[in-house]
């Protein structure tokens, strides 16, 4: 194995938006190892968050276009970087990060190596930097859960995005797909990450997922919303996707869920409510929460809103309408970017200023 090229593609993807390098580069370097070869890792830190084309990349990298163009072509095809391609246009390549980029795209590439391998990077942690501002995904309230009197921007209004789509792919959860594979896991549609337009392209041409209609989306959200199952679309006004989360697998659910104060790390734009007088003590949203946000008391239900990431899931099954949700002020709201690379850029440009 040629170390340096490793090195120098783990310091590239550092740069990216939540970074790569842990506190192990032994174990970076085998992670990258098995899912890029050498002439990849080489070509892979000439790409950026901007989609060029093979011709400017070939020259970037100093590589004749035919050989270049071979080895993007087949780091698409392997999900190691994003492309897209118009009618009668020329694809153009572009970096994704690590997460959620790369990772995701592994969906149908997983073996026990590889989760192994992933397992050793991240337990030996990300070296410390500043959260991610925007984060990369937010969190949106199941369409049932927000009054139709409700001031509600498009973005926030989960028929509203899908509605705004013209193509639709579903994929597998590799969330879910990896907890299986170690012995854990859910009972939770694995099949729940819809991606939309030119992700769904990717998706699709990738084998990572197949088309779907619009109709079919709102199935798909129909049950996600019967298993507890968290909206968390690109934290985008255009979004690339929604993920349906839970949890006990989704990485991001976990960690808003060890964060002392969820509401603070998420980003929402809504928060519940609970009227106690009109509570029936059913517990019903004690087993929605997927934040521990709602506890049972002496035959009472009691909420933190600290712990409330405005999902809309308790409020969409209470009999007695106990539960709602209401917008949070604007001081507690982030700032949500028009599309996902709008995002990825502010984020870069942010970890570049921390450092």
């Amino acid at each position: 194995m040629n170390e340096n090229v490793y090195r120098k593609l783990a310091a590239h993807l550092d740069t990216l938006p939540e970074g790569f390098s842990s506190n192990d580069p032994e174990a970076d370097l085998r992670l990258l190892e098995r899912l890029f070869s050498e002439e990849e890792a080489a070509l892979a830190v000439h790409l950026t968050l901007e989609r060029d084309s093979a011709e400017t990349i070939a020259h970037r990298a100093g590589l004749p276009l035919g050989e270049a163009e071979e080895c993007l072509k087949t780091m698409a095809q392997k999900g190691l970087i994003f492309s897209v391609q118009a009618v009668d246009s020329p694809a153009l390549y572009q970096a994704v990060p690590f997460v959620i980029g790369i990772y995701e795209f592994q969906v149908n590439n997983l073996s026990k190596g590889l989760v192994r391998d992933l397992a050793y990077h991240w337990r030996a942690g990300l070296k410390e930097s500043a959260p991610p501002a925007p984060p990369q995904i937010r969190t949106i309230p199941i369409g049932k859960s927000i009054e139709t009197q409700m001031d509600v921007f498009s973005y926030e209004q989960v028929n509203q995005l899908v509605q705004s789509k013209t193509r639709f792919a579903v994929a597998p959860c590799i969330c879910r797909r990896t907890a299986k594979m170690t012995g854990s896991g859910c009972d939770a549609p694995e099949e729940s990450c819809l991606v939309f337009d030119e992700w769904a392209d990717f998706y699709v041409q990738g084998g990572r997922g197949h088309e779907i209609t619009q109709a079919e989306v709102y199935e798909i959200l129909e049950r996600a919303d019967a298993a507890n199952l968290v909206l968390q679309p690109s934290n985008s006004q255009d979004p690339s996707f929604i993920c349906c989360c839970c949890g006990c697998c989704c990485g991001i659910l976990n960690g808003l869920k060890r964060h002392p104060k969820p509401a603070e790390a998420a980003a929402s734009a809504f928060t519940a409510v609970l009227d106690p007088d009109l509570c029936t003590a059913c517990w019903t949203c004690l087993e929605r929460c997927q934040m521990d946000a709602l506890t049972e008391d002496t035959g009472h239900v009691l909420l933190n809103a600290d712990r409330c990431i405005g999902c809309g899931l308790c409020v969409t099954t209470c009999p007695s309408g106990a539960l709602t949700l209401e917008r949070r002020p604007e001081s507690e709201q982030t700032r949500i970017p028009a599309t996902m690379d709008d995002t990825w850029r502010i984020i870069s440009q942010k970890q570049a200023e921390n450092r």
